[in-house]
Protein backbone atom coordinates (compact mmCIF):
# COMPACT_ATOMS: atom_id res chain seq x y z
CA UNK A 1 0.00 0.00 0.00
CA UNK A 2 1.27 3.44 -0.97
CA UNK A 3 0.56 5.99 1.80
CA UNK A 4 1.16 9.73 1.38
CA UNK A 5 1.17 12.41 4.07
CA UNK A 6 0.81 15.79 2.37
CA UNK A 7 1.36 18.24 5.25
CA UNK A 8 3.07 16.35 8.02
CA UNK A 9 5.12 19.14 9.60
CA UNK A 10 2.37 20.63 11.75
CA UNK A 11 1.62 17.23 13.27
CA UNK A 12 5.21 16.02 13.42
CA UNK A 13 7.90 18.71 13.11
CA UNK A 14 10.51 16.12 14.06
CA UNK A 15 9.73 15.25 17.67
CA UNK A 16 7.67 12.15 16.76
CA UNK A 17 7.86 9.48 14.09
CA UNK A 18 5.48 7.93 11.61
CA UNK A 19 6.15 4.30 12.60
CA UNK A 20 2.46 3.45 13.24
CA UNK A 21 1.72 4.30 9.58
CA UNK A 22 4.88 2.64 8.28
CA UNK A 23 3.63 -0.69 9.61
CA UNK A 24 0.77 -0.49 7.11
CA UNK A 25 2.64 0.29 3.90
CA UNK A 26 5.21 2.45 2.15
CA UNK A 27 4.93 5.98 3.52
CA UNK A 28 5.96 9.21 1.78
CA UNK A 29 5.85 12.23 4.08
CA UNK A 30 5.89 15.81 2.80
CA UNK A 31 6.20 18.60 5.35
CA UNK A 32 4.06 20.91 3.23
CA UNK A 33 2.35 20.65 -0.14
CA UNK A 34 1.45 23.60 -2.34
CA UNK A 35 -1.98 23.25 -3.99
CA UNK A 36 -0.28 22.99 -7.38
CA UNK A 37 1.61 19.87 -6.21
CA UNK A 38 -1.25 17.91 -4.61
CA UNK A 39 -2.34 15.99 -7.69
CA UNK A 40 1.22 15.07 -8.61
CA UNK A 41 2.03 13.75 -5.14
CA UNK A 42 -1.12 11.64 -5.09
CA UNK A 43 -0.23 9.71 -8.22
CA UNK A 44 -0.14 6.04 -7.31
CA UNK A 45 -1.31 6.70 -3.74
CA UNK A 46 -3.79 4.28 -2.16
CA UNK A 47 -4.20 6.34 1.01
CA UNK A 48 -3.53 9.96 1.88
CA UNK A 49 -3.39 11.82 5.18
CA UNK A 50 -3.99 15.58 5.33
CA UNK A 51 -4.28 18.22 8.01
CA UNK A 52 -5.12 21.41 6.12
CA UNK A 53 -4.38 20.55 2.47
CA UNK A 54 -7.59 20.80 0.47
CA UNK A 55 -8.93 17.65 -1.15
CA UNK A 56 -10.99 19.25 -3.91
CA UNK A 57 -13.19 17.60 -6.49
CA UNK A 58 -10.53 18.20 -9.14
CA UNK A 59 -7.81 16.64 -7.00
CA UNK A 60 -9.95 13.59 -6.27
CA UNK A 61 -10.84 13.22 -9.94
CA UNK A 62 -7.17 12.82 -10.84
CA UNK A 63 -6.23 10.58 -7.88
CA UNK A 64 -7.45 7.43 -9.63
CA UNK A 65 -5.93 4.90 -7.25
CA UNK A 66 -6.97 6.64 -4.03
CA UNK A 67 -9.22 4.62 -1.73
CA UNK A 68 -8.80 6.29 1.68
CA UNK A 69 -8.43 9.83 3.06
CA UNK A 70 -7.36 10.26 6.66
CA UNK A 71 -7.97 13.67 8.22
CA UNK A 72 -5.15 14.42 10.68
CA UNK A 73 -7.60 16.44 12.76
CA UNK A 74 -11.20 16.43 13.93
CA UNK A 75 -12.53 19.01 11.49
CA UNK A 76 -12.70 17.94 7.84
CA UNK A 77 -13.99 20.99 5.99
CA UNK A 78 -10.89 20.83 3.75
CA UNK A 79 -12.23 17.68 2.09
CA UNK A 80 -14.94 17.61 -0.58
CA UNK A 81 -17.00 14.81 0.98
CA UNK A 82 -19.51 14.66 -1.86
CA UNK A 83 -16.76 14.13 -4.39
CA UNK A 84 -15.16 11.48 -2.16
CA UNK A 85 -18.46 9.60 -1.91
CA UNK A 86 -18.92 9.70 -5.67
CA UNK A 87 -15.48 8.16 -6.08
CA UNK A 88 -16.09 5.57 -3.36
CA UNK A 89 -13.28 6.98 -1.22
CA UNK A 90 -13.61 6.42 2.52
CA UNK A 91 -12.89 9.49 4.68
CA UNK A 92 -12.04 9.17 8.38
CA UNK A 93 -11.14 11.75 11.01
CA UNK A 94 -9.75 11.71 14.56
CA UNK A 95 -12.42 12.78 17.05
CA UNK A 96 -11.70 14.04 20.56
CA UNK A 97 -7.91 13.76 20.41
CA UNK A 98 -7.33 17.34 21.64
CA UNK A 99 -10.11 17.74 24.22
CA UNK A 100 -7.85 18.11 27.26
CA UNK A 101 -5.28 20.26 25.43
CA UNK A 102 -7.80 22.80 24.13
CA UNK A 103 -9.59 23.02 27.48
CA UNK A 104 -6.23 23.56 29.16
CA UNK A 105 -5.42 26.50 26.89
CA UNK A 106 -8.84 28.09 27.36
CA UNK A 107 -8.36 28.07 31.12
CA UNK A 108 -4.71 29.14 30.81
CA UNK A 109 -5.86 32.17 28.83
CA UNK A 110 -8.47 32.97 31.47
CA UNK A 111 -5.88 32.72 34.26
CA UNK A 112 -3.41 34.89 32.39
CA UNK A 113 -6.05 37.57 31.82
CA UNK A 114 -7.21 37.56 35.44
CA UNK A 115 -4.20 36.56 37.55
CA UNK A 116 -1.67 38.33 35.29
CA UNK A 117 1.18 36.27 36.73
CA UNK A 118 3.30 36.50 33.57
CA UNK A 119 3.15 40.31 33.55
CA UNK A 120 4.00 40.50 37.24
CA UNK A 121 6.96 38.19 36.64
CA UNK A 122 8.20 40.55 33.91
CA UNK A 123 7.81 43.57 36.19
CA UNK A 124 9.72 41.81 38.96
CA UNK A 125 12.58 41.03 36.58
CA UNK A 126 12.54 44.65 35.44
CA UNK A 127 13.12 45.78 39.02
CA UNK A 128 9.68 47.16 39.88
CA UNK A 129 9.36 45.09 43.07
CA UNK A 130 12.93 45.85 44.09
CA UNK A 131 12.15 49.57 43.87
CA UNK A 132 8.90 49.24 45.79
CA UNK A 133 8.75 50.60 49.37
CA UNK A 134 6.31 47.81 50.28
CA UNK A 135 6.70 44.06 50.84
CA UNK A 136 4.33 43.34 47.94
CA UNK A 137 3.88 44.86 44.52
CA UNK A 138 1.40 44.86 41.64
CA UNK A 139 0.46 47.41 39.01
CA UNK A 140 -3.11 46.14 38.69
CA UNK A 141 -4.87 43.83 41.12
CA UNK A 142 -5.72 40.29 39.95
CA UNK A 143 -9.34 39.22 39.54
CA UNK A 144 -10.82 36.53 41.76
CA UNK A 145 -12.68 33.96 39.67
CA UNK A 146 -14.43 32.25 42.57
CA UNK A 147 -18.11 33.19 42.44
CA UNK A 148 -18.01 34.55 38.88
CA UNK A 149 -20.12 33.07 36.08
CA UNK A 150 -18.46 31.07 33.32
CA UNK A 151 -20.56 30.71 30.18
CA UNK A 152 -19.99 28.03 27.56
CA UNK A 153 -21.31 28.17 24.01
CA UNK A 154 -21.12 24.62 22.67
CA UNK A 155 -21.28 21.85 25.26
CA UNK A 156 -19.48 19.13 23.36
CA UNK A 157 -16.45 17.30 24.73
CA UNK A 158 -14.18 20.36 24.88
CA UNK A 159 -16.87 22.65 26.25
CA UNK A 160 -17.72 20.12 28.97
CA UNK A 161 -14.08 19.62 29.91
CA UNK A 162 -13.46 23.37 30.11
CA UNK A 163 -16.61 23.84 32.18
CA UNK A 164 -15.45 21.27 34.74
CA UNK A 165 -12.16 23.09 35.24
CA UNK A 166 -13.96 26.41 35.60
CA UNK A 167 -16.30 24.83 38.15
CA UNK A 168 -13.27 23.55 40.10
CA UNK A 169 -12.11 27.18 40.31
CA UNK A 170 -15.32 28.02 42.12
CA UNK A 171 -17.13 29.53 39.16
CA UNK A 172 -20.82 29.16 38.45
CA UNK A 173 -21.11 27.37 35.09
CA UNK A 174 -23.86 27.97 32.54
CA UNK A 175 -24.07 26.86 28.94
CA UNK A 176 -25.94 26.82 25.68
CA UNK A 177 -25.85 24.23 22.91
CA UNK A 178 -28.24 23.08 20.21
CA UNK A 179 -27.93 19.51 21.51
CA UNK A 180 -27.84 18.41 25.13
CA UNK A 181 -24.84 16.63 26.61
CA UNK A 182 -25.37 14.77 29.86
CA UNK A 183 -21.72 15.34 30.74
CA UNK A 184 -22.19 19.12 31.00
CA UNK A 185 -21.78 20.12 34.63
CA UNK A 186 -23.54 23.47 34.47
CA UNK A 187 -26.98 24.96 34.09
CA UNK A 188 -28.50 24.94 30.60
CA UNK A 189 -29.85 28.30 29.49
CA UNK A 190 -30.84 30.01 26.26
CA UNK A 191 -28.21 31.67 24.10
CA UNK A 192 -29.32 35.16 25.12
CA UNK A 193 -29.33 34.19 28.82
CA UNK A 194 -25.79 32.86 28.61
CA UNK A 195 -24.69 36.07 26.89
CA UNK A 196 -26.27 38.33 29.48
CA UNK A 197 -25.22 36.40 32.59
CA UNK A 198 -21.61 35.45 31.81
CA UNK A 199 -18.65 37.24 33.33
CA UNK A 200 -16.52 35.00 31.11
CA UNK A 201 -17.83 33.60 27.82
CA UNK A 202 -15.93 30.70 26.22
CA UNK A 203 -16.69 29.50 22.68
CA UNK A 204 -16.52 25.77 21.91
CA UNK A 205 -18.79 25.19 18.91
CA UNK A 206 -18.01 24.30 15.29
CA UNK A 207 -18.24 26.80 12.46
CA UNK A 208 -21.58 26.24 10.74
CA UNK A 209 -24.10 28.38 8.89
CA UNK A 210 -25.76 29.03 12.26
CA UNK A 211 -22.64 29.91 14.24
CA UNK A 212 -20.42 31.89 11.86
CA UNK A 213 -20.42 35.51 13.03
CA UNK A 214 -22.47 34.66 16.12
CA UNK A 215 -20.38 37.05 18.22
CA UNK A 216 -20.89 40.46 16.64
CA UNK A 217 -21.92 43.96 17.65
CA UNK A 218 -25.52 42.96 18.41
CA UNK A 219 -24.69 39.94 20.56
CA UNK A 220 -21.77 41.67 22.26
CA UNK A 221 -24.27 44.35 23.23
CA UNK A 222 -26.21 41.71 25.18
CA UNK A 223 -23.15 40.79 27.23
CA UNK A 224 -22.18 42.21 30.60
CA UNK A 225 -20.10 45.37 30.56
CA UNK A 226 -16.49 44.34 31.10
CA UNK A 227 -17.03 40.66 30.24
CA UNK A 228 -14.13 38.47 29.09
CA UNK A 229 -14.48 36.57 25.79
CA UNK A 230 -12.41 33.47 24.92
CA UNK A 231 -12.35 31.68 21.57
CA UNK A 232 -10.47 28.41 21.12
CA UNK A 233 -12.94 27.02 18.56
CA UNK A 234 -12.98 28.69 15.15
CA UNK A 235 -12.03 32.23 14.18
CA UNK A 236 -15.10 32.71 12.02
CA UNK A 237 -17.38 32.53 15.07
CA UNK A 238 -16.58 36.17 15.85
CA UNK A 239 -16.70 39.38 13.87
CA UNK A 240 -13.17 40.54 14.58
CA UNK A 241 -13.81 44.21 13.81
CA UNK A 242 -16.74 44.27 16.23
CA UNK A 243 -14.68 42.56 18.95
CA UNK A 244 -11.85 45.06 18.46
CA UNK A 245 -14.36 47.89 18.74
CA UNK A 246 -15.78 46.40 21.94
CA UNK A 247 -12.28 46.16 23.42
CA UNK A 248 -11.53 49.78 22.60
CA UNK A 249 -14.81 50.96 24.13
CA UNK A 250 -14.39 48.81 27.25
CA UNK A 251 -17.58 46.84 26.59
CA UNK A 252 -15.30 43.79 26.65
CA UNK A 253 -12.53 43.97 29.22
CA UNK A 254 -10.45 41.35 27.39
CA UNK A 255 -10.48 38.91 24.50
CA UNK A 256 -8.34 35.80 24.11
CA UNK A 257 -8.20 33.66 20.98
CA UNK A 258 -6.17 30.80 19.61
CA UNK A 259 -7.96 31.04 16.26
CA UNK A 260 -8.64 33.86 13.81
CA UNK A 261 -10.54 34.29 10.55
CA UNK A 262 -7.48 33.89 8.30
CA UNK A 263 -4.55 31.76 9.42
CA UNK A 264 -1.70 32.61 9.67
CA UNK A 265 -3.04 35.91 10.99
CA UNK A 266 -3.03 38.77 8.47
CA UNK A 267 -1.18 41.98 9.22
CA UNK A 268 -4.45 43.82 8.67
CA UNK A 269 -6.36 41.85 11.32
CA UNK A 270 -7.99 44.45 13.62
CA UNK A 271 -7.31 42.31 16.69
CA UNK A 272 -3.56 42.94 16.42
CA UNK A 273 -4.07 46.60 17.37
CA UNK A 274 -6.87 46.09 19.88
CA UNK A 275 -6.22 46.65 23.59
CA UNK A 276 -6.38 43.76 26.10
CA UNK A 277 -6.28 41.22 23.29
CA UNK A 278 -4.43 37.96 23.97
CA UNK A 279 -3.63 35.98 20.82
CA UNK A 280 -1.96 32.63 20.28
CA UNK A 281 -1.21 30.85 17.04
CA UNK A 282 -3.72 27.97 16.72
CA UNK A 283 -1.48 25.80 18.85
CA UNK A 284 -3.87 24.51 21.53
CA UNK A 285 -3.80 21.03 19.97
CA UNK A 286 0.00 20.75 19.84
CA UNK A 287 1.28 19.01 23.02
CA UNK A 288 3.51 16.07 22.11
CA UNK A 289 1.19 13.50 23.68
CA UNK A 290 -1.78 14.96 21.82
CA UNK A 291 -0.03 14.81 18.46
CA UNK A 292 1.16 11.27 19.18
CA UNK A 293 -2.45 10.28 19.83
CA UNK A 294 -3.37 11.89 16.52
CA UNK A 295 -0.86 9.73 14.64
CA UNK A 296 -1.82 6.57 16.55
CA UNK A 297 -5.55 6.97 15.92
CA UNK A 298 -4.93 7.88 12.27
CA UNK A 299 -2.99 4.65 11.83
CA UNK A 300 -5.77 2.73 13.59
CA UNK A 301 -8.28 4.31 11.19
CA UNK A 302 -6.34 3.05 8.17
CA UNK A 303 -5.79 -0.40 9.72
CA UNK A 304 -9.53 -0.74 10.40
CA UNK A 305 -10.28 0.30 6.81
CA UNK A 306 -7.88 -2.31 5.46
CA UNK A 307 -9.55 -4.93 7.66
CA UNK A 308 -12.92 -4.08 6.17
CA UNK A 309 -14.38 -2.48 9.31
CA UNK A 310 -13.60 1.26 9.05
CA UNK A 311 -13.97 3.47 12.14
CA UNK A 312 -14.43 7.21 12.63
CA UNK A 313 -15.96 7.43 9.16
CA UNK A 314 -17.27 10.84 8.09
CA UNK A 315 -17.98 9.87 4.48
Amino acid sequence: MQIVVLDGFSVNPGDLDWSPLKKLGTVSVYDRTHPSMVAQRLRGADAVFVNKVRMTREVLRTARQLKFIGELATGYDNIDLAAARERGITVCNVPAYSTEAVAQLAIAMLLDLTQRAYRIDRLVHQGQWTASPDFCYWDKAPILLDGMTFGVIGTGRIGCRTAKIAQALGMRVIGYSRSENAAFCGERLSFSEVLSQSDVLSLHCPATADTVGMIRRETIGQMKDGAILINTARGSLVNESDVAEALRSGKLSAFAADVVSTEPIAKSNPLLDAPNCFLTSHYAWSPVLTRQKLIDVSAANLAAFLNGSPIHVVS
